[in-house]
C-alpha cells in the first residue's frame, strides 16, 4: 500500500509539473506566466460574483453544466475564494488593451478579471476550454487580449437557406472561439447559365420577412422579422455583433423578380437599373422597414448595404454606381446606423464622390478595390482575400476546405490579396472568412457547409486573435484543435468525444418507434453503421433511421429502394431491400461519398458527380453531392426487424 501511495504521489507531481506549459486554448493566449502546483477543479468548486458579474458567472455555470454534466453553484461576492472561482469586473483592469481583455489567475483559486463583461466573457471561453481537456488547472496568471477588433465569417443564406437553428449554432461556434462578428448574406441568385440561360427561370432568394413587400420572402425559407431581431440580441449575449447584408445593385434577382421593371436590360436582370426612379424607391422601403423605430429589425451598430460586382461598363454607369453607393451610406446612416460595404471602388473609380468616414469596407479582391488605396482614402477595411478565405463548397473554383495550413503559417489580417501591411495597422479593423453558395441546387447540405466552416473558423480564430505571435508549429495545432468541442452543448458535426475512433456504440435489439438514447442523435465522417435487418412488406417512403437533419429510408418514396433525404435533396441506392429475408447493411459515409455494403459486398457508391447529363455538363459545371451525416436519433415503426446495430467512427 505503501509503495503504491508512493507512485501515485509520484505520477500526480510529474503530472503538474508537465501542466505548467502554456495552456492549448483557441485563439491562442497572448500572454502566459507558470508558476508551480496545480487547481483541482470538482463539483464543489463555487462560483463568486457581484451583481455586476453574476450573469457571466451564471452563464458559465450553464455552459459547465451543459458540457460536464454537473452545476456548479453561485456565491456573493464576498465569500470565501479558496477553491472557488471569483469573477470580477473592473474598469481599471487591462484598460491598455482594450475591453476584450481578460486576466485569469489561477492559485489556490481562480480569478478572472476584465475592464468590460465581453472580457470576462472571453474568459469563461478559455477556462472551458481548458476544463475540457483537464480538471486539474496548472497554477499561473492568463492575459489576453485580441489584435484585431473584427474576428469574423460571412454566411451566404441568400443561395442557400440555412434554418434559424443552424445560424444559432454558428453563434454558439464563433462564441466558443473568440469570432465576434458574423456578416448573414439574406439576398443572391444563382447563375443564369444553369438554368437554361432564362432570368425567369434562375433560382433567387431574399430572406427576411417583409411587410412592405409581401411575397418577396422567398417561399422555401425565409426568416421573421421578429425571430432574426432575437437572433441578434442572443448573440450579443455571447459576444458575437451580427450584420446583416442586403445586397445591391448586383446580385439582386429576388427584387426584379418581385418587381420587373427595376431590373437592369443592359446589364442583366441581376443588376438593379441605377437609371429608375423605382429602384431608389424600393430599396428605400426596405431598409426603412428593417431600420426604422425604438425596436430595429436590425439592432446593430453595421449594416452592410452590399455593392459588389455591378458593371463598369461605361463611364456613365460607374458615376451612377459611385452615386447609388454614397445614397446608401448616408440612407442607414439616416436612421442611425453605420455602412458596411464591398470593396468596388477601384472598378468604378470616377469623380461623384463618396462617403468615408465612419464607412467599413471589406476588401475581398484588389481588382475591385486597392486596399492601399482605400486606406488612403480614409477607409476602415476588414481583410476578407477571397482567393484565401472564400470558401464555395464543391464548385471546382475557390476553396472546398480553406488551406489551414497555410493561413495557420502566413496569414493574418494584414495580407490582403497581395498587399502586405504592418501588423495592427490602425485601420484594418480585422478578418472575415466566408462561405457563398454559388452553386445554387447542388445537394450541398447544412452539415456539409459546417464541415468545411469549423476548421476554419478555429484556425482564423487564431489567426485574427493573436496575429503573428503563435508559438505552436501547426502540426501540434492541427492535433490539438481536433480534441476541443465546438461549443457547449453543441454537436453538430456529430462526433464522438475526443474524436475517439472505433465503436461508439452497439445495440442488439433496438427498439422500433423509440429515440435510441444515445448522446449521438446523428453521426458524422467517417463513420460505419452496420446493422442487420428482416423486412416484410412495407409502403414507399418507409422510415427507418431519423434525426433532425435526415431521414435513412428503407424505401425511399419515388422507387421504394434504399435510399435518404436530407435539406430537401432525395438519394437512393440502385438496391431494393428483400423481403422476408435477413441481411446485414452497412453504411459507410465520408464528406465525398456514401457506400453502401450488404452482406460484406460493397454494392454502391454514391459520389461527387456531375449534375447536368452529359450533352450539358460543359455549360452547366455543378456537381451533385451524395453525402450523408446519418441519423440516429430514432428508429422508426416498419414492417420487420433491426438487430444488432453498430456504430463505429473510422
Amino acid at each position: 500500500m505503501r509503495i503504491l501511495f508512493l507512485c501515485l504521489t509520484l505520477l500526480f507531481s510529474v503530472s503538474s509539473f508537465a501542466q505548467q506549459g502554456k495552456p492549448f486554448v483557441i485563439p491562442e493566449l497572448k500572454e502566459w506566466k507558470g508558476s508551480n502546483g496545480t487547481f483541482l477543479f470538482s463539483s464543489k468548486t463555487k462560483l463568486i460574483a457581484d451583481v455586476a458579474s453574476k450573469d457571466i458567472a451564471k452563464q458559465f455555470s450553464e455552459d459547465y453544466e451543459g458540457m460536464f454534466g454537473k452545476e456548479l453553484k453561485l456565491r456573493k461576492a464576498g465569500s470565501k475564494s479558496t477553491g472557488n472561482v471569483v469573477f470580477v469586473l473592473d474598469p481599471n483592469v487591462l484598460k491598455t488593451n482594450g475591453k476584450e481583455a481578460y486576466k485569469i489567475e489561477i492559485g489556490n483559486s481562480v480569478q478572472v478579471t476584465a475592464n468590460s463583461t465581453t472580457g470576462l466573457y472571453w474568459g469563461t471561453r478559455t477556462l472551458l476550454q481548458m476544463l475540457e481537456q483537464s480538471f486539474m488547472l496548472p497554477q499561473g496568471v492568463i492575459i489576453d487580449y485580441p489584435d484585431y477588433p473584427k474576428r469574423g465569417f460571412m454566411l451566404d443564406v441568400g443561395r442557400k437557406f440555412f434554418p434559424m437553428e443552424f445560424l444559432e449554432a454558428v453563434v454558439d461556434l464563433m462564441s466558443y472561439y473568440k469570432m465576434n462578428t458574423f456578416q448573414i448574406h439574406l439576398n443572391d441568385n444563382g447563375f443564369k447559365q444553369h438554368f437554361g440561360d432564362d432570368w425567369d427561370k434562375t433560382y433567387s432568394a431574399f430572406r427576411l420577412e417583409s411587410e412592405t413587400y409581401p411575397g418577396l420572402a422567398a417561399k422555401d425559407g425565409h426568416y421573421s422579422k421578429d425571430e432574426f431581431r432575437q437572433l441578434q440580441l442572443d448573440a450579443l449575449k455571447q459576444g458575437v455583433t451580427i450584420i446583416p447584408e442586403i445586397d445591391a445593385p448586383a446580385h439582386t434577382l429576388a427584387f426584379a423578380h418581385y418587381l420587373p421593371e427595376i431590373g437592369s436590360k443592359e446589364y442583366g436582370m441581376d443588376h438593379l437599373d441605377l437609371f429608375h426612379p423605382k429602384t431608389y424607391e424600393f430599396l428605400d422601403g426596405l431598409f426603412k422597414e428593417y431600420l426604422e423605430g425604438e425596436n430595429p429589425v436590425f439592432v446593430n451598430e453595421y449594416v452592410h448595404i452590399g455593392t459588389d460586382e455591378y458593371s463598369n461598363k461605361d463611364k456613365e454607369v460607374v458615376e451612377k454606381f459611385r452615386y447609388f453607393t454614397d445614397y446608401y451610406i448616408k440612407e442607414v446612416e439616416k436612421y442611425g446606423k453605420k455602412a458596411a460595404l464591398w470593396g468596388a471602388l477601384t472598378h468604378a473609380k470616377g469623380e461623384t464622390p463618396v462617403k468615408v468616414e465612419d464607412v467599413l469596407m471589406c476588401c475581398w479582391y484588389n481588382g475591385y478595390a486597392q486596399p492601399r488605396d482605400m486606406i488612403e482614402l480614409g477607409y476602415d477595411v476588414i481583410s476578407i482575400p477571397d482567393g484565401l478565405v472564400y470558401i464555395v463548397p464543391a464548385a471546382g473554383y475557390y476553396y472546398d476546405y480553406l488551406n489551414i495550413k497555410y493561413l495557420y503559417e502566413k496569414w493574418t489580417p494584414a495580407t490582403i490579396g497581395n498587399e502586405v501591411f504592418e501588423e495592427k495597422h490602425p485601420q484594418i479593423k480585422g478578418g472575415m472568412f466566408a462561405v457563398w453558395n454559388d452553386q445554387v441546387g447542388n445537394g450541398i447540405s447544412t452539415q456539409d457547409v459546417y464541415h468545411r466552416l469549423f476548421q476554419g473558423m478555429q484556425t482564423l480564430a487564431v489567426k485574427m486573435w493573436t496575429g503573428k505571435d503563435t508559438k505552436l508549429p501547426f502540426e501540434e495545432f492541427d492535433a490539438k484543435r481536433k480534441l476541443l468541442s465546438e461549443a457547449p452543448g453543441l454537436n453538430m458535426l456529430g462526433t464522438p468525444a475526443k474524436m475517439q475512433k472505433g465503436v461508439v456504440f452497439e445495440v442488439k435489439k433496438p427498439r422500433q418507434g423509440k429515440l435510441l438514447k444515445q448522446k449521438l442523435e446523428d453521426i458524422g465522417w467517417d463513420y460505419r453503421v452496420s446493422f442487420d435487418i428482416t423486412a416484410g412488406q412495407n409502403p414507399q417512403g418507409t422510415a427507418l433511421f431519423t434525426s433532425d437533419f435526415s431521414t435513412f429510408y428503407l424505401t425511399e418514396p419515388k422507387d421504394g429502394k434504399l435510399g435518404f433525404s436530407r435539406d430537401g435533396y432525395d438519394y437512393q441506392f440502385n438496391y431494393v431491400v428483400p423481403v422476408d429475408q435477413k441481411i446485414r447493411i452497412s453504411i459507410e459515409g465520408t464528406n465525398m461519398e456514401t457506400r453502401l455494403f450488404v452482406n460484406g459486398e460493397l454494392k454502391e457508391t454514391l459520389k461527387v458527380i456531375p449534375l447536368a447529363a452529359d450533352a450539358e455538363v460543359k455549360k452547366d459545371k455543378r456537381k451533385w453531392v451524395q453525402t450523408l451525416v446519418f441519423p440516429l436519433k430514432k428508429i422508426e415503426r416498419f414492417n420487420g426487424k433491426i438487430e444488432n446495430l453498430k456504430v463505429e467512427f473510422i
